[in-house]
């Protein structure tokens, strides 16, 4: 659906939804457990619903028990699982994709995995070199990738050892391999063979973790993971999302008074930085940023470059190219379509802050959660109306995002269906 934001500084009091990061992670240790786990505070995001989806194909029974409370029957007092072959839909989150890709493994030996729009596009090629050498058959055709590992329901598809990956590419595919080894028959180390970014995301997998039991132990260069470990069942409430708040943040830095509520100051998400690089930002002069560690808070932050006194540099970014958009280019055009001033470089934006950007143009949100809302909150504060083209892809991650934003007075033209 398209929507026309009008400018209003936006007012009052929200609570953003639970993090999207830490309920796929408790998902998943709650289904590797040998117990029934509930967890509670989750948002009905359409990623969220893709790992629910892709679980219970994989066995595991998922009860709905109210609105934002699952029961999760564990499989781990059967794994491996004999079953049909599982075809698991992934839809558009990259999360769901990379962590189910080593737990089919181990839970079934085998899987084909699917999604939609750019997802299977999204680089894979770390877990296709580490499991080929492991062994495991791995094809892609029409979209499907299909993986095998050739050694039936009797044994585990995965050997303890040794398994090395670059710590460059995604964090995603560390947290996947840290779900499984624990679970293996012996002791392995991971290996990291560059640098790790996304540091933040890595520690919260390794506190939801330990939360469900289980032991890792960090080292220089990577991870030591004793064996014949399990997951121990739990109650779990998922903590409010800080990526999400960003948006608000970026509000309130364009003028609006919004009470953000329901964080948790001790969080263990990584982008709970936003609340550091908000006063950052807030001083006038020229600014640099690395992003390595925060990808996804580059469009609230862009948001906030663009009507700060000063240019701010947003630098080591070159991974947000392979997002749900290319977020370096479609950053880059929405705020240009609303008059900011941007320079996209190959793995960078230079943004010149002007004192209110004009608005007036059209933008559209390419199929990403993220723009829409950096370009949300950016029209509320601009001088002219803007149109947002594909608005209802906030159902991804912020499915009430546009509910919210209207009872903090932002003012809409256009039908908003959830």
């Amino acid at each position: 659906m398209d929507v026309t934001v009008f400018p209003g500084r936006l007012r009052g009091s929200v609570t953003p939804p639970s993090s999207k990061s830490q309920a796929h992670r408790a998902l998943i240790a709650a289904a590797l457990s040998g117990g029934i786990s509930t967890i509670s505070g989750l948002a009905d995001s359409q990623d969220i619903q893709a790992t629910r989806r892709c679980l219970a194909a994989l066995g595991a029974l998922v009860e709905e028990l109210e609105p934002g409370t699952l029961r999760v029957h564990g499989l781990g007092n059967s794994i491996p699982q004999a079953g049909p072959f599982p075809v698991l839909d992934c839809g558009e989150s990259g999360s769901t994709l990379r962590f189910l890709i080593p737990v089919a493994l181990l839970v079934q030996g085998e899987a084909a995995f699917t999604g939609r729009s750019r997802l299977m596009e999204r680089p894979l090629a770390p877990y296709k070199e580490l499991f080929r050498g492991k062994g495991i058959s791995w094809s892609t055709e029409g979209g499907v990738l299909t993986l095998d590992s050739g050694r039936g329901y009797d044994r585990l598809a995965l050997d303890p050892g040794e398994y090395r990956l670059p710590g460059n590419v995604s964090s995603q595919f560390i947290t996947g391999l840290l779900f499984v080894l624990p679970l293996l028959e012996g002791d392995s180390d991971l290996a990291l063979t560059s640098p790790l970014e996304s540091r933040g995301y890595v520690e919260l997998t390794l506190d939801v973790l330990n939360r469900f039991g289980i032991q890792i132990e960090e080292r220089e260069n990577g991870f030591h993971v004793p064996g014949k470990q399990s997951y121990q069942s739990r109650d779990f409430t998922v903590e409010a999302d800080w990526s999400q708040a960003a948006f608000w943040y970026a509000a309130n830095f364009s003028g609006g008074q919004v009470d953000i509520q329901g964080l948790n100051m001790n969080s263990k998400q990584g982008d709970k930085v936003i609340a550091l690089q908000y006063w950052k930002l807030a001083k006038p002069g020229d600014a640099e940023l690395d992003v390595s560690q925060c990808p996804d808070l580059v469009p609230p932050l862009a948001a906030m470059a663009a009507v700060r006194a000063g240019t701010t540099r947003l630098t080591n970014a070159a991974r947000l190219r392979m997002k749900e958009s290319d977020r370096l280019a479609s950053v880059t055009r929405a705020l240009r379509a609303m008059g900011g001033l941007v320079e996209e470089r190959a793995d960078a934006l230079i943004i010149h802050g002007v004192e209110r950007l004009a608005g007036g143009g059209v933008v559209d949100c390419a199929n990403d959660h993220r723009i829409a809302m950096m370009a949300a909150v950016c029209a509320a504060s601009a001088r002219a109306p803007v149109k947002l083209l594909g608005a209802e892809c906030v159902r991804k991650s912020y499915p009430e995002f546009w509910t919210h934003f209207q009872s903090l007075g932002g003012a809409l033209h256009g039908l908003i269906l959830r």
